[in-house]
């Protein structure tokens, strides 16, 4: 059972430590410690209301203090990022540099790129090359060495 009456009575009447409670009440000063933590943040004040049981003291004390939604940095489009990097002098500092301008509590540079980079592994990017039959010739140059050498020396 908690002690949470005892521990306040016997911090605000007899003044006493953490540790001389903890010995007290039976329980570690680290308990007392937030015990009391928790009745200043819910401005729990002694002495306590008569009417008040153990069970509302306990729903006081652990009562989830409402606060506002965090507010996450708005996500860069990335799909616009990847088409802004295909051009010829933009790096992902200058990209950067312009989200910022637009969301000064953005995302920090190398979250910046951290993202950028989980996205663009999901992308399934291949090289087409189109051409017509017998218009080019692929070589794959380290087997034509190879065999281009042994051609080349007279035995």
């Amino acid at each position: 059972m908690r002690k949470f009456k005892e521990v306040l009575r016997l911090k605000h009447d007899h003044q006493l430590t953490n540790h001389k409670i903890a010995k007290s009440c039976a329980m570690s000063h680290v308990t007392v410690g937030k015990y009391l933590d928790l009745a200043g943040q819910a401005g729990i004040t002694w002495p306590l209301p008569d009417d008040i049981d153990d069970s509302q003291l306990e729903q006081r004390l652990y009562a989830k203090v409402s606060r506002p939604p965090s507010d996450k940095p708005v996500m860069p489009s990335m799909q616009y990022l990847f088409q802004e990097l295909k051009k010829k002098h933009v790096t992902m500092q200058l990209l950067w540099y312009e989200y910022k301008q637009d969301n000064p509590d953005g995302y920090q540079y190398s979250y910046f790129c951290e993202l950028y980079h989980r996205w663009s592994k999901g992308l399934d990017i291949s090289l087409r090359q189109e051409h017509r039959a017998g218009e080019k010739a692929f070589i794959d140059y380290p087997l034509c060495q190879d065999s281009c050498r042994m051609n080349q020396n007279p035995l």
